[in-house]
């Protein structure tokens, strides 16, 4: 009966391969020089390093076409802003530019106190001191304005003028207070924080902190320049004048409107030093791992080229990249620390494979059948990992998609220089070996001890012995324990139910913490850990957390106000607002509300076009500010907004809600508006991330399960691997969270990696247990831990000792990226050499299987008897099988290495 045919890619790439192994051991100096030559040409694409890098928070954290980025487009078109004479914060389009103080009172005391207010008055005249160094300008000159004064930083010390006494006197209400100092009611909620109040009253008896905020111009020419040069200037002075002090009675934090990214594109300079320690360590690994007490067998300098070979191609993918103008993110720092992990994994298979090849052959027959094993194998893992991190361009966030960008292209060149540059290397090696020649001074040796030599001699002058039973080289003692010792217990019966009720353990634990998951990314994280900027967040989370944003309500389009029904349902759409739990009725700021105020007092008919048009200006005197909030243009009212205050928006999980609801609520109003802070920029991550992260993770797993499908000879077994895929993506979200790292944009960057790496593991075990010529499934699976066990282990510890530097960064994410990569790579370890050899033994045996009948089967096997004769009669081919002889390039390759015992 015909049987399934599944290697119809698998066994023309492994003769391909074996071809090109023939080939890069004739000429190994082209092989070794042309890369080396392409790596120093592109690498010099580093030359456009400064104009590419673009790490601006808001371009690469928020999502590309974020609702928020349409909404603020609306919100520039038709409310412009004034800081020359008109300045409001809560009718900024963006954050603003400004510097912030939060004073916290010591010892838990009261802030609203003389000698507190002495000292906030003392720290007043400290920042109105600060200079623009090069134009000489100072606050006064550069700040927002409000008429002809400048905004004060906060409305109590405005209110005390000078006099840190008047404190005492003042009755201060909150939230909203009004004093003799401004004209109408202002809001304390942001300037005033750690309130108690007064038994049934709303005035304040206490509090723990007080910010000040000192806005300045941004909307004239040069206005932005001129600030930016004085803010860099406070947090050069500030700093020093703060610890010049030595406040008795309050504590100060300070954050300014750049401080964010001064900070966060600081971050990459704290890794530039971790990355020489990762590279010493892959080195001294690679060579430990690879060290052989035989002076001809050791493959030190294979293995120093492996982690050679893995550098030249982030140099020259890195190069490429950016001579082709592709954005490089600070997130992209991250890449090179992965690219050595995954070049020395497949070095390891490489040199695992060379290992089982016959010594007495010669190098192109070694390299013919090291490459015809190897090569399908890394191909596998090289495709799989490589695609995993193109489909992660798919994505929302541009700093996911640069990362996956020159990530991607990095292993692509890694497999390249692998197959190309480190196989010529390991030619040369392997001609010293076949000459005898010792691994340092590669003077030839003898193979034999003499008598009477010392044996200090012998171990540094004597080498290059072998298996004389199977003509490979000498096993090295870890392969040994897996298949004496680690594969036979795991394939015991009891070992079994034990693996089998661990990984359900282990998956109810990655399901429990995938429900505890939160999203977002917390700003304060995007600076390192002894940033200013911590302290800063964190008094504004514990005295000034109760409110939240204010939000823009607009009405972006034309309608008649003077339409008493249309005025109705714009307050039904307020009062819909009004009744969330996340928004404070009390608090709502309405022109239209004031205006009908204001029309039943004066006797103005809101009726008419004209006269509500006309008497606009009326509005206008009672408060200047309204003009911002109405665009009129030809006696028509193209838009207009009002305010919202929002309230108890204390978790990432607030956030969500609250911005989801309020947008529901604008759909549901009979009137086109749109909602918007600038706050919801960021916000707009949670709509997206999770969606985002399914997307990918479905699309990875299709596309690695048809490659599987095409280059893993069982369907089977290919199923596993995608089984992997899932379980061990599952973990590794679930681990997350009992690890505090959130779902964000970093994050989502693992987990694409996550991908790839699953199939790396579960791959290679599966295509080892479908090579095996075990006759049960047990034996298979011993065999497949005997061959791929060591090398899957090796780049497991390679991989991350490749990022393990990356745990003493002072930045989220840095620790972020090695956090994960450690769950990864623990769990695909895991599933390499526990889960997934336990389970292939539970369904059959996976065969490679070739389309043919049973008589064709005994001409085979026929032929194959008188060819084994005869190889039994060559010395050189004794105990082996040979499938294929390719005349054309002399080139024998051999399958499987195993004592015949058909041989005498």
């Amino acid at each position: 009966m015909p049987s399934c045919h599944t290697d119809c890619l698998e066994r023309p790439l492994s003769r391909a391969f074996g071809r090109l192994g023939a080939l890069i051991a004739r000429h190994p100096w082209w092989f070794l020089l042309v890369p080396v030559v392409l790596a120093a040409g592109l690498g010099a694409g580093f030359y456009f390093l400064p104009q590419r890098l673009s790490n601006d928070i808001e371009e690469q954290f928020t999502p590309v076409g974020g609702p928020a980025k349409s909404e603020r487009a609306v919100i520039i078109d038709h409310f412009p802003t004034n800081d020359s004479g008109l300045f409001s914060a809560q009718r900024l389009y963006t954050e603003g530019t400004y510097a912030s103080l939060i004073a916290v009172t010591r010892d838990n005391n009261n802030i609203l106190t003389p000698a507190a207010f002495d000292e906030l008055l003392r720290l007043d005249r400290v920042v109105r001191a600060v200079r623009a160094t090069s134009m000489n300008l100072t606050f006064e000159q550069l700040c927002a304005r409000s008429g002809d004064s400048c905004v004060p930083p906060n409305p109590l010390l405005q209110e005390v003028q000078g006099n840190p006494a008047a404190i005492q006197s003042l009755n201060i209400t909150f939230p909203m207070f009004r004093g003799a100092s401004a004209p109408g009611p202002q809001f304390l909620g942001a300037a005033l924080g750690g309130v108690e109040l007064k038994p049934q009253s709303d005035l304040v008896e206490r509090a723990r902190a007080l910010r000040l905020v000192y806005s300045l111009r941004e909307d004239a020419p040069g206005d932005r320049e001129q600030s930016r040069e004085w803010l860099q200037s406070f947090l050069s002075t500030v700093p020093g004048e703060l610890k010049t002090f030595q406040f008795k009675h309050i504590e100060v934090t300070y954050f300014t409107s750049i401080s964010r990214q001064v900070e966060f594109e600081g971050n990459t300079k704290t890794v530039i030093p971790l990355f020489s320690i990762t590279y010493f360590l892959t080195i001294a690994f690679s060579i430990v791992s690879c060290l052989r007490l035989d002076c001809v067998r050791n493959k030190v300098w294979v293995a120093s080229f492996g982690v050679i070979s893995a550098g030249m191609a982030v140099l020259a993918s890195f190069g490429l990249l950016l001579m082709c103008g592709v954005p490089f993110v600070i997130t992209v720092a991250n890449s090179p620390f992965l690219i050595l992990g995954v070049g020395v994994d497949d070095m390891f298979i490489m040199i695992a494979c060379w290992q089982q090849t016959k010594v007495k052959d010669s190098v192109e027959d070694r390299m013919a059948h090291t490459y015809a094993d190897a090569a399908v194998s890394i191909t596998i893992t090289t495709l799989t990992t490589a695609l995993a991190f193109y489909i992660g361009i798919m994505t929302s966030f541009q700093s996911v998609q640069s990362f996956c960008i020159y990530t991607g292209t990095a292993i692509l060149f890694c497999y390249l220089f692998n197959i190309t540059c480190f196989g010529a290397a390991l030619v040369l090696n392997g001609k010293r070996e076949k000459s005898n020649r010792h691994w340092m001074s590669c003077k030839k040796v003898e193979e034999v001890p003499q008598v009477g030599r010392s044996s200090i001699y012998s171990a540094c002058c004597v080498g290059g012995s072998y298996d004389a039973t199977t003509g490979t080289e000498q096993e090295h003692p870890i392969p040994r324990f897996f298949k004496d010792f680690y594969g036979p217990f795991l394939t015991n019966v009891w070992t079994k139910v034990f693996v089998v009720i661990f990984y359900f353990g282990y998956l109810a634990c990655g399901i429990y913490g995938c429900l505890q998951t939160q999203e977002g990314i917390d700003l304060r994280n995007l600076a390192s850990d002894d940033s200013y900027v911590r302290p800063f967040y964190d008094d504004e989370d514990l005295y000034f957390s109760s409110y939240g944003p204010r939000v823009m309500v607009s009405i972006t389009e034309d309608i008649s106000y003077w339409d008493p029904s249309v005025r109705e349902e714009i307050g039904k759409c307020m009062e819909s607002f009004e009744n969330s739990s996340y928004i404070d009725k009390s608090l709502s700021e309405s022109w239209l509300r004031t205006y009908e105020l204001i029309s039943g007092h004066f006797k103005i008919d809101l009726d008419n076009k004209n006269t509500f048009i006309g008497n606009l200006t009326t509005l206008y005197a009672v408060n200047p500010n309204f003009r911002q909030d109405v665009d009129i243009k030809n006696g028509n009212i193209l838009a207009s907004r009002f305010f919202i205050q929002t309230v108890n928006v204390i978790t990432a999980v607030d956030e969500k809600t609250m911005l989801t609801q309020i947008r529901d609520l604008a759909k549901g109003c009979r009137v086109p508006v749109k909602v918007y802070h600038p706050a919801f920029i960021y916000f707009d991550q949670y709509v997206v991330i999770v969606d985002n992260t399914i997307q990918n993770v479905l699309v990875a797993t299709a596309v690695m399960l048809v490659i599987s499908l095409l280059l893993i000879p069982n369907p089977l077994c290919s199923l596993w691997v995608t089984f992997a895929i899932a379980s061990i993506i599952v973990g590794v979200t679930g681990f997350m969270a009992f690890w505090n790292v959130n779902l964000d944009s970093i994050s989502m960057i693992n987990l694409v990696i996550c991908i790839g790496f699953s199939v790396d593991f579960s791959a290679h075990i599966s295509y080892a247990f479908v090579s095996s010529k075990g006759s049960t499934p047990n034996q298979k699976a011993v065999d497949a831990l005997h061959i791929l066990g060591y090398p899957i282990v090796q780049g497991a510890v390679s991989t991350i000792l490749g990022v393990i530097a990356l745990s003493a960064a002072g930045s989220y994410i840095f620790r972020t990226f090695f956090k994960i990569m450690f769950l990864v790579i623990a769990f695909g370890l895991l599933h390499g050499i526990v889960f997934i050899p336990v389970f292939l033994t539970f369904f059959g045996i996976c065969n490679k299987c070739n389309k043919t009948s049973n008589g064709e089967a005994k001409v085979k096997e026929s032929k194959k008897a008188q060819h084994m004769t005869a190889n039994c009669k060559d010395k050189s081919h004794n105990n082996y099988e040979v499938d294929n002889y390719n005349k054309k390039h002399d080139v024998v390759i051999y399958n499987k290495h195993v004592p015949d015992p058909d041989c005498p």
